[in-house]
Formats: C-alpha cells, sequence, structure tokens
C-alpha cells in the first residue's frame, strides 16, 4: 500500500513538473520574443556640419542607437548638410541621413543616380531661415543685400538651396548682384565678427547653438523674411512648395531679437534612407528616433518637436516599409 502511494505521489509530482514547465514556457513566449531577429551588423549615419544642429543631433542619436540596437556598429560623417546628404544615402553612400523636404524633392525632380530608391522614416522638426547681420547693419530686407558679401553656406548644404532661392524671390541674381561666399555655420560667425561677412544665411532648428553663442559675444540682428516674400519664393513651382511662412518666437534668441518674434521661412526636416536598407534595422532605426526624443531634446531641443502624430508625414517621399511597421505597432 506504501509502495503504490509512494508512486502515485512520484506521478504527480511529475506531472506537476510538467505542467509547470509548460505554464513557464508560454510565459517565456508571450514575455520573450523568441528566434526574433536583432538588427546587426554596420550603418552609416551622415550628419552636417560641425556645431550645426544635425550634427549634435547625430552624436546624441548614435548614443540611443548604441543602447537599442546594441549588435549594430553606428558611423558619423560629417557632411556639407541637406543637399550633400540626400545624395550620399541616394548612392548608397550613407544609409540613413536628415535632409529638408525641399532639398529631397530637388534630388527626386533632377532624376539623379538612386532617386527612386529613397524612402522616409520620420518627419522630424522645422528649421527656420535665417538671416543674420549685425546689429546696426543698415540690411532691412533680403534686398538690401546687393553689392554685400555673404555667407549663403556651403555647396552641398540646404542652406545654399533656400538662401539662392530667397535670393531670386527678392529680385537679385545671387552670383552677381551680391559676393557669394560659401561657409558652413562653423565658420560664418566669425567672418561676420571680423568683418569678412556683411551678412549670413542659416537653416536650422531653434535656437542653433552657433547663432546663440554668436549672439552672447557680439550685437546681432535677425533680417524678417515676409509673407510676401514667401509667396514670391513658392511662385518658383516644384520644390519651393515645401516653403511656408513663420515665426521665429521672441525667446528663440533673446540677445539677438529683444523681445521681438521674427517673420520667417520655414521646411521640414526628414529623416530619409532607402529600399536597401532592411526591414528589420529600419524599424529598430524608427523606434529609437521616437523613443529618445526627450532624452536628446534636453540637450538638443529641436528633438522635443518630434511627434508621433506627425511623424508618418514624409512627403515627398514614401515610407519605408520598416517604418511602416514601426507606425502600426506604436501607440500615438
Amino acid at each position: 500500500m506504501l509502495h503504490a502511494l509512494s508512486r502515485f505521489g512520484r506521478r504527480r509530482t511529475l506531472q506537476g513538473s510538467a505542467a509547470a514547465a509548460v505554464v513557464l514556457g508560454l510565459l517565456l513566449w508571450w514575455v520573450l520574443p523568441i528566434g526574433e531577429e536583432e538588427p546587426s551588423g554596420s550603418l552609416t549615419f551622415s550628419t552636417g556640419v560641425r556645431s550645426g544642429v544635425y550634427q549634435r543631433y547625430g552624436q546624441r542619436l548614435e548614443g540611443a542607437l548604441a543602447k537599442d540596437m546594441p549588435k549594430v556598429s553606428i558611423g558619423l560623417q560629417t557632411s556639407e548638410g541637406s543637399q550633400q546628404n540626400v545624395e550620399r544615402v541616394a548612392t548608397g553612400k550613407a544609409d540613413f541621413t536628415i535632409a529638408t523636404a525641399d532639398a529631397v524633392a530637388t534630388y527626386l525632380h533632377s532624376g539623379k543616380p538612386g532617386a527612386d530608391r529613397l524612402r522616409g522614416c520620420v518627419r522630424l522638426y522645422d528649421d527656420y531661415v535665417q538671416l543674420i547681420v549685425p546689429r546696426d547693419s543698415g540690411i532691412r530686407t533680403v534686398a538690401d543685400l546687393r553689392g554685400k558679401r555673404i555667407g549663403v553656406g556651403q555647396a552641398g548644404s540646404g542652406v545654399l538651396l533656400v538662401a539662392d532661392r530667397l535670393m531670386k524671390a527678392a529680385g537679385l541674381d545671387p552670383t552677381a548682384d551680391i559676393t557669394p561666399v560659401h561657409a558652413g555655420i562653423d565658420t560664418m560667425p566669425e567672418r561676420l565678427t571680423d568683418g569678412r561677412l556683411d551678412a549670413f544665411f542659416w537653416s536650422g532648428g531653434l535656437p542653433t547653438g552657433a547663432v546663440q553663442d554668436l549672439s552672447k559675444r557680439f550685437a546681432i540682428r535677425l533680417v524678417p523674411l515676409d509673407e510676401k516674400l514667401v509667396t514670391e519664393l513658392q511662385a518658383a513651382g516644384g520644390s519651393t512648395r515645401y516653403y511656408r511662412s513663420a515665426v521665429m518666437p521672441a525667446d528663440a534668441y533673446l540677445d539677438a531679437q529683444q523681445g521681438q518674434a521674427v517673420q520667417t521661412v520655414a521646411v521640414s526636416n526628414l529623416l530619409i534612407t532607402t529600399d536597401r536598407v532592411d526591414p528589420l534595422t529600419t524599424e529598430a532605426f524608427t523606434r529609437t528616433v521616437i523613443d529618445s526624443r526627450d532624452r536628446i531634446g534636453r540637450e538638443v531641443h529641436s528633438a522635443q518637436l518630434v511627434d508621433l502624430r506627425t511623424a508618418i508625414y514624409t512627403d515627398p517621399l514614401p515610407l519605408h516599409e520598416g517604418a511602416k511597421r514601426y507606425y502600426r505597432s506604436a501607440k500615438p
């Protein structure tokens, strides 16, 4: 009798252990993504000019990506700006980048190599066009730039693209009516302070650190870009439809604006890639960009403006399949 009870007890114990193992297995299947692949390999992220918003954002995003995608090696490349960024990604020289919508549209319309492979991931934040002059300058409008030495951005920058268009809208020939100086935000402030420039254009998120630093050590002013000028700008058609009237808030650059809001032009920034990058990697990359918004935003203010509700609007590019996967799974 005791022997039978012992066998019964062992059988109950084995059954209980088996049941527990089944339950544990089901829990692990539910909690852990067993068998789900992680992104791996190496990626190149093209950023921007040293001290510009693209570069500062890219440096901080690199840290977030390293944490979220530990099997992926991320390499950053500085660049001249949006135009060069789009070309790099389209031709496979970089995997991801940030570029303004007008620069993307211009590349698409040109039919240059790889244009048809470009895809969008995230609509990020807006760039604001900033025309900066010494506070005592007589330059009050874009038309007043005639005959002056003007910083217009580097050859591959989005700044150059919009600066040339704004000057044409104001009736100026950007090569004959001014002396164009092709320099980036890393050197234009110093050129202005030592008198080698009369003004310079910049297009970036607010505030841009280099402009903010300049305003604290040198008296500058922001020249308004009024709605009439924007109307003329948009009249050219094509990629100029991505420009819109905007207002820089009075506290964007406290020392430069002296409590005054400034009328200007804005254009959205996009995180872009190509169909060469696999959906798994793109989904993870997109997730990190959205999830790291607040953390990066404490150091790069523009990052705070990334909004899940508008992030999917990457016109003029279709969404990458991996980005679609992320947005389907994300809760607004």
